[in-house]
């Protein structure tokens, strides 16, 4: 999240696409890392890979909290910063700061938890415990 205030800070342009660009990638590859490190605690803790289900529930309930965490961080920059921030938004110019910050807000939510998913059934994909024949 300071990579955010950091960029927002040396980049003034809002609509530069290092924000319109920069700041999704960095996002997505940050919930791909968190939900690959929580997967790898889980096997740590359990002392055996986990099956592919626990991986995916555990990964889906990951990029939850990471979405939650990050509509929070927003809100508390819409609160302090103010609405400038969303000019980088589509549609801001011509919908009023409260709509496109629900918006926002909604998209930020709902991507995340798509792309949690995605990412939770390829990663549990690859940690998973494999049965063998005579476990079938």
């Amino acid at each position: 999240m300071a990579w955010v205030l950091v960029v927002r800070a040396v980049v003034k342009n809002p609509l530069s696409p290092v924000h319109s660009l920069g700041t999704p990638i960095f996002f997505n590859v940050l919930q791909f890392v968190m939900v690959y490190l929580g997967l790898k605690a889980v096997e740590r803790e359990k002392g055996e890979r986990p099956t592919f289900k626990e991986g995916l529930k555990t990964g889906v309930a990951i990029s939850f909290v990471y979405a939650i965490s990050a509509a929070l961080f927003f809100a508390g920059v819409l609160l302090v910063v103010g609405t400038k921030w969303l000019a980088s938004e589509p549609g801001a110019a011509t919908q009023p700061a409260s709509v496109t910050a629900a918006k926002a807000f909604v998209g930020l939510i709902l991507v995340t938890m798509i792309f949690g998913l995605v990412y939770s059934t390829v990663i549990s994909f690859f940690l998973a415990k494999r049965q063998t024949e005579e476990q079938a």
